[in-house]
């Protein structure tokens, strides 16, 4: 029986982690259901993925329009 090692560290992302944020960079900001259309993924995945980006400082979010962009980096 082979047991697979967890080798994905705090920093590393999930594929969507990455994809959305690649899509922030060429798009600009985008709501949470435009990221979903875009990725063809389910709205609750995207959120899921948002959230842990917003925790981690990547992605910022404007609560006035509703919509997420890539957090300015210092």
């Amino acid at each position: 029986m082979r047991i697979k090692a967890n080798t994905r560290g705090a920093s590393d992302m999930s594929k969507i982690d990455k994809q959305i944020l690649q899509l922030l960079r060429e798009s600009g900001p985008l709501t949470l259901a435009e990221i979903a259309d875009r990725l063809d993924k389910k709205p609750k995945a995207v959120f899921r993925s948002l959230r842990r980006l917003f925790e981690k400082g990547e992605v910022i979010s404007d609560p006035r329009t509703r919509c997420y962009s890539l957090a300015e980096k210092e």
